[in-house]
This record gives structure tokens, sequence and C-alpha cells, in this order.
């Protein structure tokens, strides 16, 4: 075992899988000598060279469709977007080509691709460096949704995403890029796409997160357990789509009380979809009503420090959640 930070996780899973797989390329906007926004990249330029990890114009549009077309034609490209705030300009191209190109050749052709960006608050980034857009993209069969919340998972997730057959959506908390850290087995693994994880084991309220917001939880259920007593079950989805509704409503069965975390708007967030299981299969469980702990619907996160503050959903924020569940 190694520690490691978020992001060192993710450089190391596709330094890995650039040596594994000859097919296997990196583009994207800066991600060459600079080695990306976020250092993502960073030594791989020099490494394995332009033919491999090949900046880009500033356009996602052609990043993705660059993505799809080598796809189709036999290699395994990684797409970074720098901010999954611009990733709205390839929309068509993830929605109407890489989505559907499966079904839409009656199997003929697949789309082994990963689309990678950074989402999410909490750097004081503003409106357009802060957007949570995952919902947009589990809503379309054919994607792949995975949002790690630890190094470990970040790396074998990564490394299943690369590996896959069809198109997958790794969207990264970048707050967590440097803050989280964690033991990284060395050597090469992988995590399953689709199982959700139990962080933490709890019997009287099921707290369930993704990324950024799955890492708090886990300091939030601790303070509970601490301060009050309570034992919170955090379950990381960690992939959002395919659903993993048997660990979601193993949990509730156990707990009888539910609170979904997620850091983007309220209205129709992700977590919406797992109220809707509780709801329709697990209400001869339920103790208490399902609750949502998300971000304002306001258009997006503000930049000022203190307005930022307000918006984003942090682990005492949580924790107050959990003890107003507990004690309904």
């Amino acid at each position: 075992m190694a520690e490691m930070t978020l992001i060192q996780a993710i450089t190391q899973a596709m330094d890995e899988e650039l040596a594994r797989d000859k097919r296997v390329f990196i583009t994207g906007e800066d991600v060459g000598p600079r080695g990306g926004v976020f250092r993502a990249t960073m030594g791989l330029f020099d490494k394995y060279g332009a033919d491999r990890i090949v900046d880009s114009p500033l356009a996602e549009l052609s990043i993705v469709a660059i993505g799809i077309g080598a796809a189709v034609a036999g290699l395994r490209p990684i797409c970074e977007i720098q901010f999954a705030d611009f990733i709205h300009p390839a929309f068509n191209q993830i929605v109407s080509e890489a989505s559907k190109m499966y079904y839409r050749s009656n199997g003929q052709w697949n789309v082994p691709m990963v689309i990678r960006a950074p989402y999410g608050g909490g750097i004081s980034g503003g409106l357009y460096h802060s957007q949570s857009v995952e919902a947009f993209f589990t809503h379309l069969p054919g994607l792949k949704v995975v949002i790690p919340s630890t190094p470990h998972d970040a790396k074998g997730l990564l490394k299943s995403a690369v590996r896959d057959p069809n198109p997958v959506m790794f969207f990264e908390p970048k707050k967590g890029y440097r803050a989280i850290k964690g033991d990284v087995p060395e050597g090469d693994y992988t995590v399953p796409i689709g199982p959700a994880r139990i962080a933490r084991v709890g019997t009287d309220v099921s707290v369930y997160a993704y990324g950024m917001m799955a890492h708090y939880a886990t300091i939030a259920a601790e303070m509970v357990a601490q301060s009050d007593g309570i034992a919170a079950e955090v379950v990381d989805l960690r992939t959002l789509l395919p659903v993993d509704k048997e660990a979601i409503l193993n949990s509730f069965k156990k707990t009888g009380k539910a609170l979904i975390v997620y850091e983007d708007n309220l209205t129709m967030g992700y977590g919406a979809e797992v109220a809707a299981i509780l709801a329709n299969e697990g209400f001869e469980y339920m103790d208490a009503p399902v609750r949502r702990l998300a971000g304002p619907d306001v258009p997006g996160v503000p930049f000022s420090h203190d307005m930022q503050e307000f918006f984003m959903v942090n682990p005492h924020k949580i924790a107050d959640a959990i003890r107003d569940l507990a004690a309904y």
C-alpha cells in the first residue's frame, strides 16, 4: 500500500493503462507538457510522447468527437474536459452519438472511451468552474457514470472505465483532488463499475452520497457517533449509472431512515432517483420521511467565499441533518 491523494491515484491509473495497452491515449486541453490544469497528466507527455498525450484545441465538441471516432476505430481514448462546466458544447456528441452507438448499430459498434471531468464547487471557482453536471448524464441508457470518493476507488474505477467496451463518464470531485488521501494498493487492480461501497457501517440512519459528499458524510458520521451515539451508515454510491438498487435497499432495511446528500441543486438532482427507489421499493422499511440535503436552487456556486460556504454542503450540515433524522 502507498498513501496517495485522489489526483495522484488518477494519474497512476492512466499511467498504468497507457503502459498496459498501446491503444490507450489521452486528449484534452493542456494535457501535454503542462500536465493539465489540475496536473492530472503531469509527466505522461514526457513518458509517452505527443502521439499518445495529445493537446487539443479549446473545443470540447471536437475533443469528444475525436474520442468517439477513435473508439469506433478500435482505440481507447481518455478525453479530458478541463472543467465539467465546459462539457456542454459536447453534449450532443455524448447524448446522440456515444451513448446510442451500440444500440443503433445492433451491437456492431462499440465506443470504448472515457470522458474525465473535474466537477463541483469549493475552490472559489465561481459560476463557470463549480458546476455539478452528473444528473444530466444519468438519464442516458448507454452511458456509465462513475464518481469516486477515495484514491483506492479512483484508481480502480478509472482502470475499469478504460477497459470497458462502452462509454464511461468519469467525474472527479476537484475539491478533493489533494484534500482526500488514502491507501492505494501497488500494482494492477480494478474496482468493478456498478456496486456501491459501504463506507461506514451503521444501524440508525442510512446516508447516501458520492464524490466529495461521500467523503464529508463519512466525517459527519464519525462526528455524530462521538457526540450523540448515533450509528450512521454511509453508502458511497460511486457508480451513479447503473444504479446499485440492492445496496441502497439493503442499507435502508437496516435503518429505516434515509438521508441523501449531493452538492448539486436540490431540485431534479440525482438524489431524487435514490429517493424514488426508496419510496417505491423500500416503503415497508420506512420509519421516517426520506430526506435530501443538497445545494440551494440558485444558478451556480457564488465566487464570494462566504456565499460559497452558504451554498456548499459540509460535514457540519450533514451531521445536523443526521441528528434531525435520527430524532424523528
